[in-house]
C-alpha cells in the first residue's frame, strides 16, 4: 500500500552537504528515487508513485547552492557547459545513488535513483534461471533491453557478479556512472567511469583491447562506435555486456543497424548474426507478492541457428515464432512469462494487461488458449 501521508524529511540529521538530507530520507523510506524541482517540495517514488515530501517548496537559489555544493570543479564546469550531468553520489560508502542534474525553464533539476551496494542474486531479482547459462558463455554478445527505469543495469550487474565468483578472468567495464561496485573474486574487476577515469566511450573503447579483457560490460551501447567495438570484441572471443533502449529482440537489432549508414548494413547484419549470444528484453511491474516490490517480466533469445539465419537475412519480424518454438532450450515469450506471473500470483491481471505486447493474446493465454503464428491451438 502508498503511504497516505506525506514522508517526513525534516529529521535531526546534521547533514553536510546540504543535500544529504535529502538522499538519507530515500534511504530511510526505501524509495526507489528522489526528484527535486525549483517550485516544488522534495518527492520520493515509494511503490511506483510520487509522493510529496513534508519539506518547503525549493528556491532556484537553495537549489543550486544545494547541487553546486556536491560537484567537483570539472563537474560544475561540464553542467554549465552542456545543462546536465550524470554522475553517482556516495554517502558513507554504504549508499550509492545514481543522480543527473539538468536545466529545464532555466532552473536546476536533479533526479536520483537509489543504487543498492549490494549485487542481488539471479533468484532475489526473480530472474530465470537461464541467465546462468548465458552469463557462463565464453563469448559472444549479450544485450539487456527495454524501457527507462526497467532494471536493465541490475540484471546485468547480477550476471557480471556471477562472473565474479565462478570464472578466472579479466572483467572491464566501462560506465557513466558506476553504479554497483564489484569485487575482486575469482575474477578481477576493473571498472571505468567516463568523466573520471577516462574522457568519453570512444577512448575507453580505442584503448579496451590492450587491457586483456575477458568480459566487457559497456554501460549503454548508444552510437556506431560503442555497437562496433562490443560486436568486434564479441567476435574476437570476448563475452561483452551491453544495453540499448527498446521493447524486444526484434526492435533491438533495428535499431543497432539504423546506428550506422544505409551502405554498411548489410555487412553490420552479418557480423551480427556471428557475434550475438543473447537478447534479454524487460519489464519492471508492480509485485502484489508479499515482500516484493516489483518483478520482472522477461523475454529471452538465445542464439541458436536458426536465430543467426534469420538475422543474417533481415527476417526478425520471424524472432518471436522462434523464441515460442524453441521454449525447451531457455527461450521464454513475454506473454507466457506474463501470464505465468499472474497465474502465480505474483502481478495483478490489470498490470500485466499494461505491460503487455498484445493484451488479446495474453487474455486468451490467460484461459489456456495459446497462439502461434499459425494461429491458435
Amino acid at each position: 500500500m502508498v503511504p497516505e501521508q506525506p514522508v517526513d524529511t525534516n529529521t535531526n540529521f546534521d547533514p553536510e552537504p546540504q543535500l544529504n538530507r535529502f538522499f538519507r530520507a530515500s534511504i530511510k523510506t526505501n524509495a526507489n528515487d528522489l526528484h527535486l524541482k525549483v517550485g516544488q517540495p522534495p518527492k520520493l517514488r515509494l511503490f511506483g508513485q510520487l509522493k510529496n515530501t513534508t519539506g518547503e517548496a525549493l528556491t532556484a537559489e537553495k537549489m543550486e547552492e544545494m547541487v553546486f555544493e556536491i560537484l567537483s570543479p570539472a563537474q560544475k564546469e561540464s553542467f554549465l557547459k552542456n545543462g546536465t550531468l550524470d554522475f553517482a553520489y556516495e554517502i558513507e560508502q554504504e549508499h550509492r545513488f545514481r543522480v543527473n542534474i539538468f536545466r529545464q525553464r532555466g532552473s536546476i533539476s536533479l533526479s536520483a535513483r537509489r543504487v543498492s551496494t549490494y549485487v542481488p542474486s539471479f533468484e532475489s531479482l526473480h530472474l530465470p534461471p537461464v541467465l546462468e547459462k548465458i552469463a557462463d558463455s565464453n563469448q559472444g554478445l549479450v544485450l539487456v533491453v527495454g524501457p527507462t527505469g526497467c532494471g536493465k543495469t541490475t540484471t546485468i550487474a547480477s550476471m557480471i557478479d556471477h562472473v565474479t565468483r565462478t570464472r578466472s578472468c579479466h572483467i572491464i567495464t566501462i560506465e557513466d556512472p558506476i553504479e554497483y561496485l564489484y569485487k575482486d573474486n575469482e575474477a578481477m574487476v576493473s571498472q571505468r567511469e567516463v568523466g573520471i577515469d577516462v574522457p568519453d566511450y570512444e577512448q575507453a573503447l580505442t584503448y579496451l583491447m590492450r587491457q586483456d579483457p575477458d568480459v566487457v560490460f559497456i554501460g549503454e551501447m548508444r552510437d556506431t562506435k560503442t555497437v562496433a567495438a562490443g560486436m568486434r570484441a564479441a567476435e574476437t572471443g570476448h563475452l561483452v555486456f551491453g544495453t540499448m533502449h527498446s521493447a524486444n529482440a526484434s526492435q533491438a537489432i533495428h535499431r543497432l543497424l539504423d546506428l550506422f549508414p544505409q551502405d554498411e548494413r548489410d555487412l553490420v547484419r552479418q557480423t551480427l548474426s556471428i557475434a550475438i549470444r543473447a537478447i534479454i528484453s524487460q519489464v519492471l511491474l508492480p509485485s502484489i507478492k508479499e515482500g516484493v516490490d516489483r518483478i520482472p517480466a522477461v523475454e529471452i533469445l538465445l542464439a541458436n541457428p536458426s536465430v543467426r539465419k534469420l538475422i543474417s537475412e533481415g527476417r526478425e519480424s520471424d524472432l518471436p515464432s522462434v523464441i515460442r518454438s524453441s521454449q525447451r532450450e531457455g527461450m521464454q515469450n513475454l506473454t507466457d512469462n506474463l501470464c505465468e506471473l499472474v497465474k502465480n500470483g505474483s502481478v495483478d491481471p490489470k498490470d500485466a494487461y499494461k505491460y503487455a505486447p498484445n493484451m488479446e493474446e495474453l487474455k486468451m493465454a490467460l484461459k489456456g488458449i495459446r497462439t502461434t503464428a499459425e494461429g491458435i491451438l
